[in-house]
């Protein structure tokens, strides 16, 4: 049996105001770059080079589309400034093709998530917001509070649930969070929940640490359930650029991350990193986060986003 979510589409207005400092950030070298020229040249090619940098693009993305711009200027002899807005944008959107989930296909039932990334992240409230949204579809949600080491992350996601109107399997603090995961999936098909989010340990742990313990956590799941879990969210701060980068390594390396969700756009000018990281790791985009309320989490949308950037 399967569930068919219905997310909305992403709300413009919070979009571009989410996006706004990367944008005035972008506008600002972009204009810098092209002042009194006509055609691109290579100290356009520098100062888009460094715009990309500033932009948290990331330096193996930022590489891969200024090679491909300037076999671009090689090949057409000449290319007007307003030829490398249009290019740039449709790079950008080129490099998140493939990496662009929905939320909207249809899903097993129970449909099992883990919810992974380190404190500080907005890993927990991502995963209030996911419940919000999903119970708003008219779907039965339960939650687990499995990351069971920092303090007052298991009050902190029960009192989300109060707020969100959702149950939360807890067992407390400095629990085995795969017990609680485990109890978590055995409540949920007791209930015949549609969708069980798990919250896990938010700690950057070294790669052993990690691997054993998101595996144990698979292994007591799938005991119950043999396909699950159906998929792990990695949630990353969108305004710690280079971080996010070393968080995605970190997670993507000790687990099977299937999708991402970056979060906190709205307070940074370093939006560029949605797409250097879902370049480089080839693991999609599913959410973004553009403001605090719980509608801010919208479902990524790679046209969306890269038109919003370039707007005028």
């Amino acid at each position: 049996m399967t569930i068919t979510m219905f997310f909305s589409k992403p709300n413009k207005e919070a979009l571009n105001q989410g996006l706004a400092k990367t944008k005035q950030s972008l506008w600002a070298r972009l204009g810098k770059a092209v002042a009194g020229k006509s055609q691109v040249d290579d100290a356009v090619l520098d100062e888009v080079e460094e715009m990309l940098i500033a932009a948290d693009v990331g330096v193996e993305t930022t590489v891969k589309i200024i090679e491909r711009l300037e076999k671009r200027v090689a090949r057409d002899k000449y290319l007007s400034t307003t030829e490398l807005h249009q290019f740039l944008k449709e790079e950008m959107a080129a490099l998140l093709s493939a990496n662009e989930a929905s939320p909207n296909d249809p899903l097993p039932l129970p449909y099992i998530m883990l919810v992974v990334g380190v404190n500080g992240v907005g890993k927990t409230t991502t995963v209030a917001k996911l419940a919000a949204q999903y119970k708003q579809c008219g779907k039965k949600v339960l939650l687990g509070a499995a990351d069971t080491f920092r303090a007052a992350a298991v009050a902190q996601l029960q009192q989300w649930g109060k707020r969100v109107g959702v149950d939360v399997v807890a067992h407390g603090m400095h629990t085995d969070p795969a017990a609680v995961a485990h109890a978590t999936v055995q409540e949920g098909l007791r209930t015949e929940a549609d969708v069980i989010i798990i919250d896990t340990a938010g700690r950057l742990h070294n790669k052993v640490g990690l691997m054993q313990e998101l595996a144990k956590i698979r292994r007591t799941i799938q005991k119950l359930m043999p396909e699950a879990p159906h998929e792990v969210l990695l949630v990353l701060d969108g305004s710690t650029g280079q971080n996010a980068f070393v968080q995605a390594a970190a997670f993507t390396n000790a687990t099977a991350v299937t999708a991402l969700a970056i979060t906190k756009l709205d307070g940074t000018a370093k939006g560029g990193v949605v797409i250097g990281i879902a370049d480089q790791f080839q693991v999609p985009v599913k959410y973004i986060g553009v403001g605090e309320g719980i509608g801010d989490l919208q479902v990524f949308d790679r046209h969306a986003f890269v038109e919003t950037l370039f707007g005028s």
